[in-house]
């Protein structure tokens, strides 16, 4: 395969070079344990509070409000699992939306079956939040709402600000796995009201193998891993110095580059979704058409299994996906796209194409045209399509 175009920057990013090269120094030079008392720890004591630092000055929050875990699923786990148990008291009631991560999803259902019970607001069309039903789902024994900040499907963005509004005005703790939108979209835990934010390194052209949990100061959030005092005790588990600090600096170019990036990808974005709609017939543009990821772009096509269509783009030298990475060897169709109303038939013909600043118009165009032609083919080997068309001939 000569040609290898890679649009699953959703799933997984290529680490920038100088994300590696700040790592490298703490694999064989600096590779003292942080948690050390001698001085030949103190390089690794020093990087860890370095992008300690970095990352609270990212989202605006304080330094001792970020804590570093394996990756975002294990944020995510921590963030429900652990306030359930802390507030458990007060209440064992927990919202959150239909189209959440499974890592959102399936710790729910064991939440639920240790005695919890938690509501699932529904999306509307374009797969934004009903702020409506999520209030009205709030109890007096709601302890927690998760609702994500973008989708990592179709990439629809949420209003967090005014989700935490809501969470706040009835005392409500406020948790978003912000793992999609960290570094591609602004994100202030104070602005938004936000209590608990769950983020990964590897989305944002950093290390995988390493996440971020944000914990407001004030919240009554219990350990997850027990063992040593590492984290304020909250984390048990020797330091990823190497990958806290590639981290560190993925979000250090983040800072400098996200504006800038997130406008130019945008607009090739806009430009796939034009041309994708334009030259395919019967396609589907899911999620909201302007309040979205800046790289993400998910269809549908109709009279086509994604299956089929993933394979010919690999052998075209595409990337891409049907959904989220996790679900990839699943047959079902996404739980997303039926969550904003999509029957079962069309919803298994998708699409996700996500970009990143490496994306070139020509690289759009060479998809665009290969994607067609897949689509072409696959349809003249429906039986349903042969019936559609000579239905409307």
């Amino acid at each position: 395969m000569e040609k290898v175009i890679y649009l699953d920057n959703a799933a997984t990013t290529r680490m920038y070079p100088e994300v590696l090269e700040a790592m490298l120094p703490y694999f064989t030079e600096d590779y003292g344990n942080p948690a050390a008392f001698y001085s030949f720890s103190n390089p690794a004591q020093k990087a860890v509070h370095e992008a300690r630092e970095t990352i609270a000055k990212f989202i605006g929050a304080k330094n001792e409000e970020i804590y570093f875990t394996g990756g975002g699923t294990e944020s995510d786990n921590w963030a429900m699992k652990a306030a359930a148990e802390a507030y458990r008291n007060k209440g064992k009631h927990i919202i959150t939306s239909t189209i959440e991560h499974h890592a959102v999803l399936h710790t729910c259902q064991w939440l639920e079956k240790q005695g919890y019970e938690v509501t699932y607001v529904n999306v509307d069309e374009d797969g934004i939040v009903k702020l409506e039903e999520l209030e009205a789902a709030i109890r007096p024994d709601t302890i927690l709402i998760s609702i994500m900040a973008a989708n990592n499907e179709i990439g629809t963005i949420q209003p967090l600000r005014e989700i935490g509004e809501i969470a706040h005005k009835h005392g409500v703790l406020f948790h978003t796995d912000a793992v999609q939108a960290f570094a591609h979209i602004p994100l202030n835990v104070d602005e938004m009201n936000i209590d608990m934010l769950s983020a990964s390194g590897h989305k944002i052209h950093g290390p995988k193998g390493i996440g971020v949990m944000y914990i407001r100061k004030g919240v009554k959030i219990l350990s997850f891993m027990h063992g040593g005092a590492q984290e304020r005790r909250r984390r048990a588990g020797t330091h990823n110095v190497p990958g806290i600090v590639g981290m560190g600096k993925a979000v250090e170019i983040a800072s400098e580059r996200m504006g800038q990036n997130g406008r130019e990808i945008a607009g090739l974005r806009d430009y796939l979704i034009e041309e994708v709609l334009k030259k395919i017939p019967y396609a589907r543009l899911n999620g909201h058409k302007t309040n979205r990821l800046p790289n993400n772009a998910n269809f549908c096509f109709r009279f086509i299994e994604g299956e089929g269509m993933l394979i010919l783009l690999d052998q075209a030298g595409i990337c891409a996906s049907s959904g989220s990475a996790c679900t990839s060897g699943s047959l079902d169709p996404s739980h997303v796209l039926l969550a904003i109303g999509l029957p079962h038939e069309i919803a298994h013909g998708s699409l996700r194409l996500s970009l990143s600043e490496e994306t070139t118009r020509e690289d759009i165009d060479y998809t665009v045209d290969k994607l067609a032609g897949i689509i072409e083919r696959l349809r003249s080997m429906s039986p349903l399509y042969e019936d559609f068309v000579k239905k409307n001939s």
